[in-house]
């Protein structure tokens, strides 16, 4: 026979140890959020570590964090590199979609310029300023509008520089998609 007092006690008993289970876990989501990951944002971003990038997203920290060549945001380094799905995560962070780097150019800028028609319309479509000039006087439509042949050595360049972190360009392919791009930017 279950007595009384047993029954309270045993309710007692779950009720303190669901408050210490309670406790427990808002103590560990207290201090996942207040843990900034070893590794930097941009590198998470180039590596296509998404869990590293969540966390920081998480926490609500750097995700506006400039890197030091080019003080370029995470969405930058993240239209640069092709992370469609990062650009995504960003975005509904949510981040500011018109920051712009040293060159004044925003990821919608660089989006578009690495020929990423996806990540073009991911911007377009959250609203990316598409008129904002960099500091070469360029929107992000006159930044593909051109002949290829004239940026050619800026793309040779561009892919020597960023070849050790891991940006692989395919220049065929950026002469074909750069008409493609413009009209979407049009």
């Amino acid at each position: 026979m279950i007595t009384k007092t047993f029954c309270q006690t045993a309710l007692f008993s779950l009720l303190l140890f669901s408050l210490f289970i309670i406790n427990s876990c808002n103590g560990q989501n207290n201090s996942k959020r207040s843990e900034k990951p070893k590794i930097d944002i941009h590198t998470a971003i180039i590596t296509d570590n998404k869990e590293i990038l969540q966390k920081y997203i998480d926490t609500k920290t750097s995700l506006a964090e400039k890197e030091p060549m080019n003080a370029s945001t995470p969405l930058i380094t993240a239209a640069v590199f092709g992370r469609t799905e990062m650009v995504k995560m960003l975005i509904d962070a949510p981040v500011d979609l018109n920051t712009q780097n040293k060159d004044g150019s925003t990821a919608l800028h660089t989006a578009a310029f690495f020929c990423r028609p996806d990540i073009v319309k991911l911007l377009l479509k959250k609203g990316a300023n598409k008129s904002i000039k960099n500091k070469y006087g360029q929107t992000a439509y006159q930044t593909v509008s051109g002949p290829y042949m004239e940026v050619k050595e800026i793309y040779k360049g561009l892919a020597a520089i960023l070849a050790p972190a891991g940006l692989k360009l395919d220049f065929n392919y950026i002469e074909k998609t750069r008409p493609q791009i413009a009209s979407l930017l049009k």
